[in-house]
């Protein structure tokens, strides 16, 4: 029997309350894939409030550098891929939906794409509207100029902040391509999973072996679309206990082999001043440490389909659903407001690694969960709306596919673009950007071109019904 993962259900001002969502759950709606996307955002949020520190300089670095004994941790805390995983399942559930409603030949494309743009763009844009003010007011009064460790921190903000967005863009980028590989799926089954593998193998050969370091970048797409290829899968019922264990182990031997023979890192996350990165762009090893991670959230799923049939834990999955995605692009903002007033008040702060780093990790979480949820609170609200397609109108214009698949094409490197070079406009310093060095004005420009793209693309009319 299939599994559905039915859209979540959004919080809104006219919306009822987490137990009232709660309630009204569908009986076969996949509620261990809800806990994964919720979980796994909170988990990345934990993570990142553990590895930022600040040197008394000013500058931002990584605890995982400081601290190179605990790289291992992030075989387990690394859960982008459960993010990926379960982003197939609910664009199965999607593309379905929208076939079952005439979604099927011109405009098909757009519709689909299209929702799934407005759906993370919109937080994403609000994000960008906000910081490229903050860019601005800090270049006009001065705090990113002078020798002090203030306006290094507040430089490096205005880049580190926004390289969250990689994970916007990457996920943008691979739901451009699900309409084509949920096709695939569903003609050769774990074929296409098999057949992505092993596409990313040959990458990472041509890669280190050949020597092709730019052609790595077409691991930007096909690691983080074969993770998403398992939910898939997931859906519909092929990541049976065999398939999940034999991710797990399949996942399990390629990390020991990546980071034993290969010559890949023990971090499966980016850590600076590193030759070489798991993460960007992804290797096979971390596609491996995806896949065990994707078998043994597969294995976990019948006990914890059980767990989350009480009433009590899945309205605590419903809650932390409703802002994780809000509370995910805004908390290294709260970060660095926390870190400009204890540097404000001359308030020392640990050195990482002794005794009294660690015993205040607690409390340095819940100091930086009171600025998250108060953001939260506020721009949360910006994080609503359609999660699916409606439907697509008949006689669409040919055209407005081709169109929209321009869109988000440029719209992801835009994204991705303002990833790296971050948003002080004003100060616009260059970045360096796949091939060349980039500068904020520019990436800016490339996205507004993407984004007016997707807007021409919007289908028109009403679907009928």
């Amino acid at each position: 029997m299939n599994s559905t993962l039915h859209p979540a259900p959004p919080v809104t001002a006219r919306g009822g309350t987490a137990a009232a969502m709660a309630a009204a759950t569908p009986a076969d709606r996949d509620r261990w894939a809800d806990a994964l996307r919720a979980g796994s955002l909170l988990v990345v949020i934990l993570g990142h409030w553990l590895m930022v520190a600040v040197t008394p300089a000013g500058e931002i670095t990584n605890t995982l550098k400081l601290i190179p004994w605990l790289q291992p941790v992030t075989w387990v805390l690394q859960v982008m891929p459960l993010f990926f995983l379960v982003g197939g399942v609910a664009h199965a559930y999607s593309l379905d939906s929208l076939a079952r409603r005439g979604g099927t030949g011109p405009g098909a494309y757009a519709a689909f794409i299209g929702a799934r743009a407005a759906r993370l763009l919109r937080p994403t844009l609000v994000f960008l509207v906000v910081w490229v003010v903050l860019g601005v007011v800090a270049d006009r009064t001065g705090l990113t100029a002078g020798p002090g460790s203030k306006a290094a921190l507040v430089v490096a903000a205005l880049v580190m902040v926004p390289q969250l967005l990689w994970f916007v863009g990457i996920y943008l980028a691979i739901a451009a391509f699900a309409p084509a590989l949920y096709r695939a799926h569903r003609r050769w089954g774990l074929w296409g999973l098999v057949t992505l593998c092993a596409g990313a193998l040959l990458i990472d050969f041509a890669r280190f072996a050949g020597g092709l370091a730019v052609v790595g970048n077409l691991n930007f797409a096909l690691v983080w679309l074969a993770v998403h290829q398992v939910g898939f899968a997931w859906r519909d019922g092929l990541v049976t206990k065999s398939v999940a264990l034999g991710l797990l182990g399949a996942g399990v031997a390629g990390l020991a082999l990546s980071i034993t023979v290969g010559p890949y890192p023990v971090s499966m996350v980016g850590l600076p001043g590193d030759e070489i990165s798991n993460m960007a762009p992804p290797t096979v090893a971390l596609l491996s440490q995806g896949l065990a991670l994707c078998g043994v959230a597969a294995l976990a799923r019948g006990p914890m389909a059980r767990v989350l049939a009480r009433p009590q834990a899945w309205r605590a999955v419903v809650t932390a659903g409703a802002f994780a995605m809000t509370a995910f692009l805004w908390h290294l903002t709260a970060l660095l407001l926390t870190l400009l007033i204890v540097q404000a008040l001359r308030i020392g702060l640990p050195e990482v690694g002794t005794a009294t780093w660690w015993w205040t990790r607690p409390l340095w979480f819940a100091a930086l969960a009171v600025p998250t949820a108060l953001l939260v609170s506020i721009f949360v609200r910006f994080d609503r709306g359609p999660r699916s397609a409606a439907g697509v109108a008949q006689g669409q214009p040919r055209w407005i596919d081709g169109a929209a698949v321009a869109g988000v094409v440029v719209t992801v490197f835009g994204i991705l673009m303002v990833s790296i070079v971050g948003v002080d406009i004003l100060g616009n310093r260059p970045q360096f950007f796949l091939v060349g060095m980039l500068t904020p004005a520019q990436a800016f420009v490339v996205l507004l071109v993407g984004l007016g793209l997707l807007r021409l693309a919007s289908p028109k009319g009403v679907p009928s019904t």
